[in-house]
This record gives C-alpha cells, sequence and structure tokens, in this order.
C-alpha cells in the first residue's frame, strides 16, 4: 500500500509540475508604439542606450503604460519622426499578435520644430505669422492624407489589435517667462490655435479608421510651458529637450492612454 500510495503521490506531483508552468507562465499581451519624439520620450532627459537618437525613454508613456497593464512593450517611436518614417521605418513589429498599438505623429510633418524656432526670434527677425500659416495650410491639405493611408496600413497589419491614436497639447498659457524666447500673446494664441487644428484632423483620420483618439488639452491646460507644475519644457539645455513633455507630461500622458488599453 505504501508503494501504491508513493506511487500515486508521484504522479499527482508529476501532474502538477507539467500543468502549473503553463499556468504561471501565459505570454504578456503586446503593446506596440510609434510615432515621434513626443512618443518616444524627448524632454525626459534620460534615454536608453541602445535607442541611439531615436532617444526612447523608460519615462515615456508608452513605458509606463506597459508596466501598469503588464504587457510586453516594442517601442519603435523615434525623434524626428514623420509620416513617412513610420511607414518606412517602424511597422514591422506589427502583426495579428499585437493587442495594442499607440501611435503619435503628424507634428514634425506639420513643421512644429521650425515654427516654434521662428516664432521664438524677435518680432522685427520673425516671420512667425507667416510660418504658423505655412504650417496650418500643412495641416489641413497634406497631413489628413497622409494619416489615412498610414492608418489603413496599421490597420492591415495590426488587423486584431486596438490601435490608441495620440494627439498633441497647447504647447503655452499666455505667459512667456524664458528670458532667450520672444513669443507674443498673439503668436501663442495663433500656435495653441495650430495645436488644435492639427489635433481636429488627427481625430477625424482616426475615427474614420475606427481607432480611439486620445485628445491632451484639457489635462494639460494650466501645465504648459510656464505652467504650475510645468508639464512641458520650455527653451531648454540642450536645445532638443525643448517644448516637449518633461517627466511629469509623460505620466499625464499615461494616465490619458491607460483609459483606452482596456
Amino acid at each position: 500500500m505504501k508503494k501504491i500510495a508513493a506511487l500515486l503521490g508521484a504522479a499527482v506531483l508529476g501532474t502538477t509540475l507539467l500543468v502549473s508552468p503553463t499556468a504561471a507562465h501565459a505570454a504578456a499581451p503586446v503593446y506596440v508604439a510609434l510615432g515621434d519624439s513626443y512618443a518616444s520620450g524627448v524632454g525626459t532627459r534620460t534615454y536608453t542606450a541602445e535607442s541611439g537618437s531615436c532617444q526612447r525613454s523608460t519615462k515615456s508613456y508608452p513605458y509606463l503604460d506597459a508596466a501598469r497593464v503588464g504587457a510586453a512593450l516594442t517601442s519603435v517611436a523615434c525623434s524626428g519622426a514623420r509620416v513617412a518614417d513610420v511607414t518606412n521605418k517602424q511597422l514591422g513589429p506589427l502583426n495579428s499578435g499585437v493587442r495594442w498599438v499607440t501611435l503619435q505623429v503628424g507634428g514634425n510633418d506639420a513643421g512644429f520644430s521650425s515654427v516654434i524656432t521662428e516664432c521664438a526670434k524677435p518680432a522685427w527677425l520673425a516671420n512667425c505669422d507667416g510660418a504658423i500659416n505655412t504650417a496650418q495650410a500643412t495641416i489641413n491639405n497634406t497631413i489628413p492624407g497622409r494619416l489615412n493611408t498610414l492608418y489603413a496600413t496599421v490597420k492591415s497589419r495590426a488587423s486584431t489589435a486596438k490601435v490608441i491614436i495620440v494627439g498633441y497639447p497647447r504647447l503655452f498659457n499666455g505667459i512667456d517667462c524664458n528670458a532667450g524666447t520672444f513669443f507674443s500673446a498673439a503668436e501663442m494664441t495663433r500656435l495653441n490655435q495650430t495645436a488644435d487644428l492639427l489635433n481636429g484632423k488627427i481625430a477625424a483620420s482616426a475615427n474614420a479608421a475606427g481607432f480611439s483618439f486620445v485628445n491632451p488639452t484639457s489635462a494639460f491646460i494650466g501645465h504648459a510651458v510656464c505652467g504650475s507644475p510645468e508639464w512641458i519644457n520650455g527653451l531648454s539645455n540642450p536645445v532638443s529637450e525643448s517644448y516637449h513633455p518633461n517627466v511629469t507630461g509623460q505620466a499625464g500622458y499615461a494616465n490619458l492612454v491607460d483609459d483606452h488599453l482596456t
């Protein structure tokens, strides 16, 4: 009887060993992050060594949210990326096994960096209105078509994923507190309106594709450049950190995106 009991015990133990690893090591859902410097985490000042000039930060919202939901993250977001860069360089990780995709792109297509640089100059030296007019024309006439094509490609490659499109905040609260910049109140208003215009076009393309859209505008009010607390860097050293969400701003983004990771 003791031998029978021992054999039965061994059989039960063997069954447990066979079953338990499968239950304990279920594959984590896959999350792929695409986009530009806002998605990569520029502005947080700490970047992974392997990301090089793409400047991906573990303090960016994709990393924060992946940890919250227990996802396996692949971030290919890259500083400076435009829609064409996402299309040509970032879609490799997408397949039918991906659970979530976040995508934030369009700001560089609109030339926001060069517009901010132009508008930061003293009025006698700058053509801020001209730069804004050019950006708005691009947003109205060119960017929607680019986004529609990109979104269709993402949808075809990540056919079962929930795709979350992320927008851009207004950069200004109406006060320029940086000694090295010369934004007028009217210029800051127009720049904020341009961000709103871009968000509107991005949202329309996202909705047409059946994707979710995250609009950060309301959450960032009072926290833009010179806000209290400031979630977006003003003029910074190095200059590449300027006008990007800082660590607190990325956490704010994470809270918004997190609501869609269900």
